[in-house]
């Protein structure tokens, strides 16, 4: 099965990449196949045609299944993802199982990756079969009920 991380964070190497690839690795039990950190792609993903971000694209429709992650700005997805989300048609991610990650400094955002990371996921025609998961970024690498969440989510790769 074909895994990728995604990652949305305007600072690379940011602790919203560590956390998704730490969590794709549980859920795969090993590394993730692809990690796309986004700020990578710079300025290719402000037009259409730009070959990096067509190439990206495609790893992410041909992945089984996919870790979609950001930090919560104004208590949503950041501008980056947003541009990334919008180089895919809709439906163009049949087939490919979602699991959308938020990262933030308090709990008043808890429910941003359900309320709003999920239903472009969900339009985009990724399946997103478990709920979102959120994590302070104080506290990423071993919160209380992650391995809960591990575990329901591996029923679905």
């Amino acid at each position: 099965m074909t895994s990728v991380v995604v990652v949305g964070n305007p600072k690379k190497g940011s602790r919203t990449l560590d956390a998704a690839t730490k969590v794709a690795e549980r859920l795969g039990d090993g590394p993730p196949d692809v990690v796309l950190d986004l700020v990578d792609l710079g300025p290719g993903l402000l037009g259409w045609g730009d070959e990096a971000v067509g190439q990206a694209v495609a790893q992410v429709q041909g992945a089984d299944w996919v870790v979609i992650a950001s930090p919560t700005y104004k208590a949503t997805y950041t501008g980056l993802l947003k541009l990334f989300l919008d180089q895919f048609a809709a439906g163009s991610l049949a087939g490919v199982i979602a699991f959308p990650l938020m990262l933030g400094g308090a709990w008043n955002h808890a429910l941003a990756p359900e309320a709003f990371l999920k239903p472009v996921l969900a339009e985009l025609g990724a399946s997103c079969p478990v709920t979102g998961l959120y994590l302070l970024d104080t506290d990423y690498e071993s919160p209380a009920g992650l391995d809960e969440w591990v575990k329901l989510a591996r029923r679905f790769i």
